[in-house]
């Protein structure tokens, strides 16, 4: 009687320390699940908004369209080469973006001009070179201006004038935010390139598609 007693006794200590084990493994489960909702990034646009395809011309001449980044998730930022106030502070802030995704082949940062008219492939090509970005994962893009302006404010949402204005300094007017894209063309969200905590944490954000 003695050992069947001990028999059920060590059985009951066993049951008992499984099931402290389960609920141990099932609270961590949903501490963990919780967590990746929360951290989570958002759709952004209209419900079932996507970035549509384009045809631009890069820095080296060649053309490049939606089909040469699908499946990768991109950056998408608007500038113009004789920007003398925010564009160097932008470009210089996603160098550090480049250089976090240097052996990835899934992220590429795609830097349309405002100003196609002074932006020529060449002009392009020199301030790629200039800022070290590398071929393939940093894109410097011109075309027709109706189309790259429709770009950024229908597909990526940004306010890029479609005007010629100017503002008080002769700059062309545009935006210091930057969209970030993902794999299925869904934007998920606008970071302002002049800012580093907001650049760190589009690296982080990245991370998390």
């Amino acid at each position: 009687m003695a050992k069947k007693k001990k028999f059920r006794v060590g059985q009951q200590i066993s049951k008992f320390f499984l099931g402290v084990i389960l609920m141990g493994l099932l609270f961590f489960a949903g501490v963990f699940l919780y967590s990746s909702f929360q951290n989570a990034l958002p759709v952004l646009g209209e419900p079932g908004h996507t970035v549509g395809d384009f045809s631009f011309i890069d820095q080296d001449g060649k053309p490049i369209t939606g089909k040469d980044v699908e499946g990768k998730i991109r950056i998408a930022e608007y500038f113009f080469t004789t920007c003398k106030g925010i564009c160097p502070v932008m470009n210089n802030n996603l160098k550090a973006v480049q250089e976090a995704f240097k052996q990835r082949n899934d992220v590429i940062i795609l830097t349309h001009t405002v100003d196609p008219g002074i932006d020529s492939v060449a002009a392009l090509k020199k301030y790629a070179q200039r800022i070290h970005a590398t071929p393939g994962k940093w894109e410097f893009l011109t075309g027709d201006k109706y189309e790259l302006y429709k770009m950024a404010q229908q597909d990526y949402l940004l306010s890029a004038d479609t005007s010629t204005a100017a503002s008080d300094d002769g700059a062309f007017i545009h935006t210091q935010y930057i969209t970030l894209v993902d794999k299925q063309n869904r934007i998920r969200g606008f970071y302002d390139a002049t800012d580093k905590q907001s650049i760190r944490q589009l690296i982080a954000d990245i991370k998390t598609l």
